[in-house]
């Protein structure tokens, strides 16, 4: 688990936009491969993630958090899918490797927090 300087685990709205800000960076280095549909689709999902957790945050019913965590999950794993695709196009690139254990780690957190939420409705 990734923390922060205090010991405590990284609250998922930051995480999630830290990811995203990797996703970018890492999706302009594949434009630059000229892999360009496959960094469109990234780029939509990885960033996706963090959009919707945030709306989740600022649902209007524990119902409306339910499904923007849900989107957050199917967003999660649809990028692993994409970055599993790049690092077999790339030879198991060190950057694509660390976003897909990242990516899996965010999946884990947000389908923990989906089934929890689901529980209390």
């Amino acid at each position: 688990m990734n923390y922060v300087n205090d010991n405590k685990p990284e609250p998922i709205k930051e995480r999630s936009f830290r990811f995203a800000v990797e996703i970018v960076k890492f999706c302009i280095d594949l434009k630059l491969l000229k892999h360009f549909e496959i960094a469109n689709q990234l780029i939509r999902t990885g960033t996706s993630i963090g959009a919707n957790i945030r709306e989740a945050n600022n649902g209007f019913s524990k119902k409306d958090f339910v499904f923007k965590m849900s989107i957050a999950q199917k967003e999660a794993d649809e990028t692993i899918y994409w970055l599993e695709i790049i690092n077999e196009i790339e030879n198991n690139n060190d950057k694509t490797t660390y976003l897909i254990k990242e990516a899996n780690e965010l999946l884990k957190i947000i389908r923990s927090i989906s089934i929890n939420a689901k529980k209390n409705l």
